[in-house]
């Protein structure tokens, strides 16, 4: 029962996010400007601002499994 509302969940954040994916590839509107007149540089500088999401959200990810399987223990 627990699984099925927790699967529920993440389908309505998954679509949640493919919902708003356009507000999720903005930057400042500074660095959006000094960078909108080169569009290679500009697509790398979106790869690279993923690319640096990826160590605080896999530790965040690690930290919430740990406790995820520990949670009966205490």
């Amino acid at each position: 029962m627990k699984f099925d509302r927790i699967l529920k969940l993440a389908i309505i954040a998954a679509l949640c996010g493919l919902l708003f994916s356009d507000s999720a590839l903005a930057q400042c509107v500074m660095c959006r400007a000094s960078l909108s007149h080169n569009a290679n540089f500009m697509r790398n500088f979106n790869i690279g601002v993923l690319v640096l999401l990826v160590p605080p959200v896999s530790i965040f990810c690690t930290i919430f499994i740990i406790a995820f399987r520990h949670r009966k223990s205490s």
